[in-house]
């Protein structure tokens, strides 16, 4: 079986949690936590960095920080994982999907100000498997209406805008480091920002809501959102990696788009001109398709060793957010299948992914 990721652990992650272990800091102190926040920060070229538990909790924590709650309305994407919603519903606030442009997958900014009432208090544009936003019209569009701007970067460590680092272009940036992203630490996430009153004040509710200055003493409601030494051990050295990662992502894609370009009805990741797409996923739509048909595309590939997935599903269509679905969104969703591209995928496993996915389409 072709798996659709997996991470790689090397020598250096082994060593640094061994480490870690041997100091015998291993829950939410040490070294490796401070370490990997502040080369994390220096690698999104920001003022700070925060380890947290998740991507998920850490979109919460931000939220909660900037005082988002009941009342309040926060507008996202159609197209995302449900994290991203999620985050948004534990605070109270109402989650506001917006329809997405149909080349990058990313929220489009003309829904976004269509969707814009006086309740609305932040949008979370998402760097789709890896694609940047269109951050310049979204950041226009919140200063125009006062808002929040909070990169969900889940899967777009690297990534660019206008040669600029993704994380660094709003109030907040969240990152994840599940096993399938970019960098892992099994579980975990990053936030990054240039505020420091918003630093603060996240760290600060972060561990408990701790007071600084006397033990034990707390004032406010705060969460266990903390990151793990051992995991920080881990990130330390994926992030001492990055760009070795990020050279084998566009490798990868170059050989599916080799293979796949001559195909009309096959459309593989977008790139602007000015944005650098890091590749987390091989994205690929395929024109006409509909759900039932995409579903038995990947049960096909499965069958032939395999493992493809589908694009996430509106999250319009979901039973506790259900609305009238996003046109774009819907059909990107149907037509969308994501295909292996994991950091020690060949270019002759990537010859059979397509030679497969080619024939199941083509072939009678």
């Amino acid at each position: 079986m072709i798996p659709m990721s997996k991470p790689y652990i090397g020598d250096l992650e082994v060593e640094y949690v061994n480490k870690a272990l041997k100091t015998g800091w291993v829950s939410s102190l040490g070294e490796y936590i401070s370490s990997f926040e502040n080369e994390f920060a220096r690698y999104c070229e920001v003022d700070y960095a925060l380890t947290s538990s998740s991507g998920t909790t850490g979109l919460h924590l931000v939220l909660v920080a900037l005082g988002i709650g009941p009342g309040d309305e926060v507008i996202i994407p159609d197209l995302t994982f449900v994290a991203t919603a999620n985050a948004v519903y534990y605070t109270g606030a109402k989650v506001v999907t917006a329809d997405i442009n149909e080349d990058s997958l990313c929220i489009s900014p003309t829904a976004i100000e269509n969707a814009i009432t006086s309740k609305t208090k932040a949008i979370i544009p998402v760097h789709l498997y890896g694609h940047p936003a269109q951050m310049q019209e979204i950041n226009d569009i919140g200063k125009k209406y006062n808002l929040y701007i909070i990169e969900d970067a889940a899967e777009a460590h690297g990534a660019e805008y206008c040669g600029k680092k993704v994380g660094g272009l709003g109030i907040a940036g969240v990152f994840s480091f599940y096993g399938n992203k970019v960098i892992t630490t099994g579980e975990g996430g990053m936030i990054t920002t240039n505020d420091k009153t918003l630093f603060e004040k996240m760290k600060f509710l972060r561990d408990h809501a701790m007071s600084n200055s006397k033990r034990y003493w707390h004032t406010n409601i705060g969460f266990n959102y903390r990151m793990t030494n051992i995991q920080a051990a881990i990130g330390l050295a994926q992030l001492n990696q990055m760009d070795s990662f990020l050279l084998k992502k566009d490798q990868i894609f170059n050989f599916y788009e080799k293979r796949l370009k001559k195909y009309k009805d096959l459309k593989l990741n977008f790139c602007s001109s000015n944005m650098k797409n890091i590749y987390w996923a091989i994205a690929l739509q395929i024109n006409g398709f509909v759900e039932k048909e995409r579903d038995k595309l990947i049960k096909s590939l499965y069958k032939k060793g395999i493992e493809a997935r589908p694009f996430f599903y509106p999250i319009s269509s979901m039973p506790m957010y259900r609305k009238k679905n996003n046109s774009v969104a819907r059909k990107s969703s149907a037509q969308g299948v994501c295909l292996p591209t994991f950091y020690e995928l060949q270019e002759s496993q990537v010859a059979y992914i397509c030679d497969t996915l080619i024939g199941e389409l083509y072939v009678p």
